[in-house]
């Protein structure tokens, strides 16, 4: 493999990643959502569709318990999250999304849209195609985490 080419790529890609972080949280904000960070948005991928307890939230950001349990509470107290009782544990409590959770949820998601579309025409949709598929190939697990 070419040195440059290896060298090249991980900021690029980085750089790519980050610019869409931040072209989602924009777009998140302007619908509606001022109160919320970045790393809620990794919380509620986790969360959807059908909950998690605190310690499986905790893995999924590479954090503490005690620092999930500190975002589930501010989450909760903003109206995000709510606290149910878990199925499978009477001990323990699931995380699930609010009616206001799930909005922002969709509001990320039509931000995601707007913050590719630019990529489509610089690319065009055939590539753009191309290069999602081809980051499958590379990313298999699909795994949406923070990296802190």
């Amino acid at each position: 493999m070419d040195r440059t080419v290896a060298l090249s790529l991980p900021p690029l890609l980085l750089g790519l990643a980050a610019d869409l972080v931040r072209s989602i949280d924009e777009g998140v904000r302007a619908r509606g959502f001022e109160d919320l960070r970045p790393a809620h948005g990794y919380a509620f991928a986790r969360l959807a569709p059908a909950g998690a307890g605190v310690g499986e939230l905790a893995e999924h950001l590479g954090v503490t318990k005690q620092a999930a349990s500190q975002m589930v509470e501010e989450l909760v107290r903003k109206g995000y999250v709510e606290r149910q009782p878990h199925p499978d544990d009477a001990r323990a409590r699931l995380i699930v999304l609010t009616e206001r959770g799930w909005a922002c949820t969709r509001a990320a998601e039509q931000a995601a849209a707007d913050a590719v579309r630019p990529w489509a025409a610089v690319l065009g949709e055939d590539r753009l195609r191309e290069l999602r598929d081809d980051l499958l190939r590379l990313a298999p697990s699909g795994r949406l985490r923070p990296i802190w």
